[in-house]
Order: structure tokens, then C-alpha cells, then sequence
């Protein structure tokens, strides 16, 4: 009983310091890697039963290893990302609501979402043909009179909705619909406003998952430079514990208005889980000039994403 129990301690310790020992390399790897480190503080429950069975086996190497690989568990749970405060007045304040509606299904939980929060910007990725007639058809345009869209069906459909004057820009690539625009707020100061949903990180489609989120790296980087304001807001199909989104973080020079919120690592998806199990990976992701406050996720029914809503206020002096 006692070999079994330091085989299976082992077994379970070399997975979890597995996919830690990627997550120290600042590497995604390779399958199963990604899709594991999407949940990796789930990690913690292979790490415990490790060492709890280290314990039983009286296997002293392996309640050292159980303890440090629980430590690197831990230590990667704390959230990620730049916090500190942008300086300069307030500018203007802007609701931004991101929820993906699965192909549409969601639309009409959407609607009484929209309804009730009453965004300024409304990104919503897999709204197709008809998910798109539905919000042109329903919401005032009094209210939502701007729009830019990738019309499609299916998954490959996404639009943004706004309250605020949008001029037209090209958009990112993408094997999903990605639009973007440029937001002018009534100070005359503008912001660029991007949808994201790259590729999910499928076994088979590791590298257009890698290749698209790069895409919204070098567009974020590409603001940043420039110094232009900038809000990416949608279904990232990727989280904080994902190399290639940190890199968006830290090359495109942005920030998770979640994590800003005090709302890092709450789940977005899958949504038929009972929080806090599920992982974030809807996100709206601000330059330095912005700061965010209550981030909250939202039941819509009918997908299987949280919609996100977040109040940002834009700071510094007009552009």
C-alpha cells in the first residue's frame, strides 16, 4: 500500500510540476499543456491528493516535492498584471459590456442585459446573421445608433454596438469575425476600440490560436507606441495563466480592467459551472490611461460564457 500510494504521489506531482515548470518558462507548450493551464488553479486538487499520498506513503522526498509544487500552484494563482493608477483628470466615463452569445442563441438574454445596464460599448463576438438583424431591429436607435460589424453566420459573425460616434477601421485578421473602430467621445477625444476572439487553442490549432492572439498583441503595442487611447474587449479564448496573453499585457502595453476591478481569476466560461470553479477568458483590456471599477459577470442564459460589464473612466488632458 505504501509503494502504491508513492507511485500514484508521484504520478500526480510530475503532471502538476509538468505543466508549472511551463508556466515558469513563460511557455504555452504544447498539447495538453494549453488547455491545462487555462485551469491551472485547479491544480491545486492533484497537488493536495499528491501530497496527501506522499504523507500516507511516508515518502519523504515526495512530501518536499508535494510542498514546493504546491507553492508553485499557489504562487501562479495570484493575479497578474500592472495596477497602478493613470495619471491625470477624468475625462469621460464609458460602460463596456463583452459578451459572446454562442452563435447568437444568447441574443435575447443579451438584449435584457443591455437593457438593463445600458452599456456605451457593446462587443459581442459569434453574433450571427441573425443575431446581428435582432440587435439592429431591437435596440432604439436613439439609444445604440453606431454600429461596425463582420456580418457572418455561425461563429465567424461579431459586432460592436455604441453609444458613441464610430468612425470605420480595418479591423484585425482573423479566422473569427474581429471588427474595430475608433470611438469619438463628445470632448473630441478618441479612442480605438477592437473586438477580439481569436481561434480557440484546439489541439490542431495551436498555431492560429498563437498567430491571432500575437495579432492583438501587435495592435495594442501598435496604440501603445503611438500613444493612442485603446479598449480590446471579446472572447480572448485565453487567460492570465497563458503565455501568449501575458504577452499582450506586457508587450501591447494594456491592462485587464477585471484585474484593475479587483475581479481577476473570477470565471467567465465555462457558465453552466457554479463559480469559482470555470476560468476568465473574456476580458477588456485598457492602455494606462484608463481605470476600471466594478467588474461584474453576468448570467445571460442560453451560451456558455458570463457576459462581462465595466465601467472605465478615461484620464489625462484632451488629444
Amino acid at each position: 500500500m505504501h509503494r502504491f500510494s508513492a507511485w500514484l504521489a508521484a504520478l500526480l506531482l510530475a503532471g502538476v510540476s509538468t505543466v508549472i515548470g511551463f508556466r515558469i518558462a513563460d511557455s504555452d507548450g504544447v498539447t495538453p499543456v494549453p488547455q491545462i493551464l487555462a485551469f491551472l488553479p485547479w491544480l491545486i486538487a492533484p497537488a493536495v491528493a499528491g501530497l496527501l499520498l506522499a504523507a500516507l506513503a511516508r515518502w519523504r522526498v515526495g512530501l518536499v516535492w508535494g510542498v514546493v509544487v504546491l507553492g508553485g500552484v499557489a504562487w501562479f494563482m495570484e493575479p497578474y498584471g500592472k495596477t497602478d493608477d493613470p495619471e491625470g483628470h477624468a475625462v469621460a466615463e464609458i460602460r463596456v459590456m463583452a459578451s459572446n452569445v454562442q452563435f447568437g442563441r444568447a441574443t435575447q438574454g443579451l438584449l435584457k442585459a443591455v437593457r438593463k445596464e445600458k452599456p456605451d460599448l457593446l462587443f459581442v463576438p459569434e453574433c450571427d446573421y441573425s443575431c446581428s438583424d435582432t440587435l439592429r431591429d431591437e435596440l432604439p436607435r436613439s439609444d445604440y445608433p453606431y454600429r461596425t460589424a463582420s456580418e457572418a453566420g455561425g461563429a465567424e459573425g461579431s459586432v460592436i454596438v455604441s453609444k458613441l460616434p464610430l468612425k470605420k477601421a480595418s479591423g484585425l485578421a482573423g479566422t473569427l469575425g474581429m471588427p474595430g473602430a475608433v470611438a469619438e467621445l463628445k470632448n473630441g477625444h478618441q479612442v480605438r476600440v477592437q473586438l477580439a476572439h481569436p481561434m480557440p487553442p484546439l489541439p490542431k490549432q495551436l498555431s492560429t490560436w498563437r498567430t491571432e492572439l500575437a495579432g492583438i498583441r501587435d495592435y495594442a503595442a501598435e496604440g501603445r507606441r503611438a500613444n493612442r487611447s485603446t479598449i480590446i474587449a471579446g472572447d480572448f479564448n485565453a487567460t492570465q495563466d497563458h503565455a501568449a496573453f501575458r504577452d499582450i499585457l506586457d508587450t501591447g502595453g494594456v491592462r485587464d480592467a477585471a484585474r484593475l476591478a479587483g475581479s481577476a481569476r473570477t470565471p467567465s466560461w465555462p457558465a453552466d459551472l457554479m463559480s469559482p470553479l470555470g476560468t476568465q477568458i473574456d476580458h477588456v483590456l485598457l492602455t494606462p490611461d484608463f481605470s476600471a471599477r466594478d467588474a461584474r459577470f453576468l448570467e445571460i442564459g442560453h451560451t456558455d460564457h458570463r457576459a462581462l460589464v465595466v465601467d472605465v473612466t478615461l484620464h489625462g488632458t484632451d488629444r
